[in-house]
């Protein structure tokens, strides 16, 4: 007789509609439009939504889908700035049963219609101002999806309609009380995310229902976050789904504050207009609102709760959020794993060290989120955990609920990214005694000078504490005699001022020799619609100056 058989907790007690339910974040947006109709869900410029209304409003778009055929398996794709009807796109086109593909805005035509190509987009939901790019790659594509224009009133510079209707008219075919279902398994693809494909084409990312669902649970426990907060959307929609934040908000029936570009001013004013509580952004959009004119702060006297994403933010941007009275949380985590999947978790004591201490301990990757089952520093080749002693690099590994479902047509880099039965992340960090892990590089980003590893993130943060410096960043330069050198890229901040034996002496107070960059330039960094500069850009750069030389 079987164990199971054997075991009265499993005798007579099977799952059933009364008591099992697959786990999906559409139920987050019928719940606060049932518990909180008439309070505020989105706002954008003249806007305004309230829960009960985005609820029809993504009701309508699901139907509408639905009527065209759209259904299970079918991609949805949305090229679309932080509007309202993005966030309708994480819920509408769902209820339909199919995937959304929020396409990142900056990429050019060539890689779009790569993606709908392989994503095999059966809708196209663009805003008219991005319509010179969708244009040219309607025009790359194999099959040319049903076109829908969004025409956000918030824009008003040039673009033109290429479908055959718009988005409201579009929503007026739906119906607002549409009886949409819950996936019969919450394994069913909800979304699908491009990866940046700096080598080769990118790699398509499926996220499920399940892992959509516990990772918007995930960020309401790990932010704390309390019922109603209000959310700036500095952040894109299209990256990683917002980290998920679209179903988090939902869930906490809080306030959606559109954005369709970031800028400090614009930030700052809505920060102020609608008293902003929660953001997030990579490391050079808090830069940004730290080196704003102090103007444009004023009036802003409540904590502002941050999320910072990346690698490892420099601790000069860490000290500056403190300054201004910013509430700054380091998160980590990729496209494979929805977005943030570990915290670095304060403790009290922190707040009794000297700044440059708080910094230091705030700027680590940390554990893993709550709803994660596993986050390690492994050898990638034996699989073995890394000693906590803050120096043996290994790679960070994740593994649970919130890990991709895999990379679409793609088995073999599936098998290759679960490989141990751990997802492999590509970056190199250390274990610190108190368990906490620290990113020290990208596997790419270590730069090899004459036997040594440079981290080229350890450079970078010195280079940030020069007080002319805004932005920077380092990468391997081909040297003839050391086979790699340190080159960095800095942009400085307006008015500022700084020579190149300036940043190179400055870095000589706090780096070995062999870690100090043989050679700067200034200049605007090239970024990525997310804020990420593009190291990929640089190293081309530096091997091109080096070869002149």
């Amino acid at each position: 007789m079987s164990g199971a058989r054997n075991n009265p907790y499993e005798v007579d007690l099977d799952r059933n509609p009364a008591n099992y339910a697959p786990l999906t974040p559409l139920t987050f947006i019928a719940w606060s439009a049932y518990t909180y109709p008439k309070r505020p869900a989105v706002v954008h410029g003249r806007r305004r939504y309230t829960w009960s209304e985005t609820y029809a409003r993504c009701r309508r778009l699901g139907s509408a889908l639905a009527r065209r055929g759209i259904g299970v398996g079918d991609t949805v794709a949305a090229m679309l700035s932080n509007t309202p009807e993005l966030y309708e796109c994480h819920f509408g086109v769902a209820m339909a049963g199919a995937v959304l593909n929020a396409l990142n805005i900056r990429l050019d035509a060539e890689a779009i219609a790569f993606m709908l190509d392989h994503g095999e987009a059966k809708v196209l939901i663009t805003d008219r101002e991005l319509s010179a790019t969708i244009a040219q790659a309607l025009a790359r594509t194999e099959r040319r999806p049903l076109v829908i224009d969004v025409d956000d009133a918030e824009f008003d510079g040039p673009g033109r309609r290429l479908g055959e209707l718009d988005y409201e008219a579009f929503l007026a075919q739906g119906d607002p009380a549409f009886a949409w279902e819950a996936p019969r398994d919450e394994w069913q693809a909800i979304a699908l995310n491009y990866t940046s494909g700096t080598t080769g084409n990118p790699k398509g990312v499926v996220y499920s229902h399940r892992g959509a669902y516990l990772n918007g649970v995930a960020n309401l426990l790990t932010w704390s976050m309390p019922r109603h907060a209000v959310y700036l959307w500095t952040l894109p929609m299209f990256h990683c789904n917002g980290w998920c934040f679209p179903w988090s908000m939902a869930a906490n029936a809080g306030v959606n504050v559109c954005l369709r570009k970031v800028d400090a001013a614009a930030i700052l004013g809505l920060m102020r207009e609608h008293r902003v509580t929660h953001y997030c952004g990579a490391p050079i959009v808090h830069t940004t609102l730290i080196n704003a004119p102090a103007a444009l702060r004023e009036g802003i006297d409540w904590r502002v709760s941050a999320f910072v994403a990346g690698a490892a933010p420099p601790a000069a941007m860490i000290e500056g959020m403190e300054r201004i009275g910013f509430d700054l949380t380091h998160i980590y985590g990729l496209t494979e794993t929805y977005g943030p999947a570990s915290v670095c978790a304060r403790h009290d004591e922190w707040s009794d060290l000297p700044v440059g201490g708080r910094a230091e301990r705030n700027g680590r990757q940390g554990v893993r989120y709550v709803l994660e089952e596993g986050m390690a520093v492994m050898d990638p080749q034996t699989m073995a955990p890394v000693p906590w002693d803050g120096e043996t690099m290994g790679e960070i590994m994740f593994r649970g609920n919130i890990t991709m479902k895999g990379y679409l047509k793609n088995p073999k880099a599936t098998q290759a990214a679960f490989a141990g039965g751990w997802f492999h992340s590509g970056d190199l960090a250390v274990m610190q005694p108190d368990g906490y892990a620290k990113i020290k590089d990208r596997a790419k980003d270590i730069i090899i000078s004459g036997g040594e590893n440079v981290s080229s993130l350890e450079v970078e943060d010195a280079i940030y504490r020069h007080p002319a410096v805004m932005t920077c960043a380092v990468v391997a330069m081909p040297d003839p005699k050391w086979g790699e050198t340190p080159c960095a890229f800095v942009e400085l901040k307006a008015g500022a001022e700084a020579s190149e034996a300036d940043i190179i002496g400055h870095c000589r107070e706090h780096l070995a020799r062999f870690k100090v960059p043989k050679a700067v330039v200034f200049g605007v960094l090239p970024k990525t619609a997310t804020g990420k500069i593009q190291k990929s850009v640089l190293r081309q750069q530096a091997k091109s100056a080096s070869a002149i030389e």
